[in-house]
């Protein structure tokens, strides 16, 4: 390891030995934080973005498409219970070729695509058949196309034309709806499904075409058109006379103070009417006219009488003058016809009720009469039909609303609990983070303070002298002879060594160190610096 880097480490070590048991855990916190932090900010921007790559795929599609993906190391995720597959963004394209190279995702032939695939051989009944799936599979195709619609499928009953009837059966379909989630078809879009089905096949009527939906309601019925089953159209009528009564009673005794509730009798069945009715065309020029006069005169002749029982005649008087007038005219008037053919659908109304309930509370000084006559015009009430219109103002129960108001008063209470909790548990997770922060930039603080606080080291102040090689000086003294010794001891005692002497003496004994061992000295003034620290 470098100098520089032990050096740092062990100045850090030292820093934390100083620290108290309290600093030291939260120093700990701090790091722990602040490592927790750079991980998910390192694993959020690494993350690549995610495309879809197909959707709406079948299982046996998307296991292919999944084996393709593992073959080439491309990372997925599956969502929508695996129809649909995510992909980073810059594989998308490159793997959507390489799955069409495969021939993924597979789809069946429908449509005009399949006469493609006839040959000269096929019979009479195969080339009927394909062609109706044909027909099936466009009209299913087209269908999807409208928004709303996920999936959908035909089915034609085109009966078979053959010249040993005199009459055939009328063309039938039937289509089935999937629509998207949580979206629901108006009536103008069944009816547009209606009419597209009905103009693209011979001789079908829309009301011999049945569109029902996933969930099993009828949309739209074979001789009912596209208001639906009868018990369908029951339901349509009263909520709509519902809502036009119920209008009415919150303009007058404001809104929830009344209730409404309608009972409609309806018809099921459906009928056909033909009528014919003839006029005459006021002040009009017949077509033709004839006339055709008679006039005989004349004297004799015996008097006509009556025939007897052998048809002979029986005189009844006698002869005299007669004439004879006779005149006849024939007039061709043209004359107005007008053929009239309905269709009567189920749902008409045959008897309906109504009861209104006004609260007692909210009714002071109305007018029942008055009441009475505004819901017979709204909702329509004919009396020859013998419809039931009943207005009673009684008391309210209020324990429904008050129950509504606490129970609103509860979920305020907890989405504002929820919502605090959610913003104490963000200002904590903030502030462990500035607080990991700051805890970190105390202790780097801290570290550079010491370090530049630094004193200055005596290297002479714990120096071993025994230790260090004999000077030069020392030595040639010690190895004089006995009558130098004896000629110095007759000789006057020197004054003692100034301390300049004597530092210049242990700077000599230093660099003869250094000189003989560089290493070994520099790791003694390296412990010299560290123990000079304070604490």
């Amino acid at each position: 390891m470098p100098p520089q880097i032990s050096g740092f480490v062990q100045r850090f070590g030292s820093g934390l030995k100083g620290f108290t048991a309290g600093q030291r855990t939260i120093a700990a916190i701090g790091a722990a934080l602040l490592i927790v932090s750079v991980i998910a900010l390192s694993a959020w921007l690494t993350k690549p973005a995610l495309t879809p790559l197909f959707s709406g795929l079948k299982s046996s599609d998307a296991s292919g498409i999944v084996e393709l993906l593992r073959k080439d190391n491309v990372p997925y995720e599956l969502s929508d219970g695996g129809s649909t597959i995510l992909v980073p963004q810059d594989k998308v394209y490159d793997e959507r070729l390489k799955a069409a190279a495969a021939g993924l995702p597979s789809a069946a032939a429908t449509g005009y695509s399949l006469l493609d695939k006839m040959g000269v051989t096929s019979s009479e009944f195969q080339q009927s058949v394909t062609y109706k799936r044909a027909l099936e599979g466009e009209l299913a195709s087209t269908i999807s196309a409208m928004e709303g619609v996920q999936t959908a499928a035909v089915r034609l009953a085109i009966p078979e034309r053959t010249v040993f009837v005199s009459t055939t059966p009328d063309t039938t379909a039937s289509v089935f709806v999937e629509t998207k989630p949580g979206v629901t078809l108006s009536g103008d879009k069944v009816q547009a499904i209606v009419h597209l089905t009905s103009a693209a096949i011979e001789n079908l009527k829309p009301l011999n075409v049945a569109v029902v939906d996933s969930q099993g309601n009828v949309l739209s019925a074979v001789g009912g058109g596209a208001v639906g089953s009868s018990s369908k159209q029951a339901n349509d009528y009263q909520q709509r006379t519902s809502d036009a009564v119920r209008a009415v009673m919150d303009r007058v005794v404001g809104p929830g103070n009344s209730t409404v509730a309608v009972a409609a009798d309806v018809t099921a069945e459906s009928a056909q009417q033909r009528s014919e009715t003839f006029t005459n065309a006021a002040d009009a020029l017949p077509l033709s006219e004839s006339t055709k006069t008679e006039k005989y005169t004349g004297t004799g002749g015996g008097a006509a009488g009556v025939l007897g029982p052998d048809n002979i005649a029986v005189p009844g008087g006698t002869g005299g003058d007669g004439s004879f007038d006779s005149s006849t005219s024939t007039k061709n008037n043209a004359v107005n016809k007008v053929t009239e053919d309905r269709v009567i659908p189920p749902g008409a109304i045959k008897r309906q009720t109504i009861s209104v309930a006004v609260n007692q509370a909210a009714a002071g000084g109305l007018n029942i009469v008055s009441l009475t006559a505004l819901v017979n015009a709204a909702a329509g009430i004919d009396q020859q039909r013998g419809d039931v219109v009943t207005v009673e103002v009684v008391p309210f129960s209020t324990a429904a609303a008050d129950d509504a108001a606490k129970s609103l008063a509860e979920a305020q209470a907890n989405a504002e609990a929820e919502q605090q909790a959610a913003f104490i548990g963000t200002l904590i997770t903030a502030g462990s983070t500035l607080l990991g922060l700051l805890v970190i930039g105390l202790v780097l603080m801290v570290v550079l303070r010491r370090r530049q606080k630094r004193e200055p080291v005596d290297l002479g102040e714990r120096l071993d002298l025994t230790a260090l090689p004999a000077a030069p000086a020392v030595a040639a003294l010690g190895a004089a002879p006995p009558t130098t010794a004896i000629e110095l001891t007759s000789l006057p005692p020197l004054p003692q060594a100034p301390a300049q002497i004597a530092a210049e003496r242990r700077q000599m004994e230093i660099d003869s160190m250094v000189a003989s061992n560089p290493e070994k000295a520099a790791d003694y003034l390296r412990s010299l610096m560290d123990d000079r620290q304070p604490v």
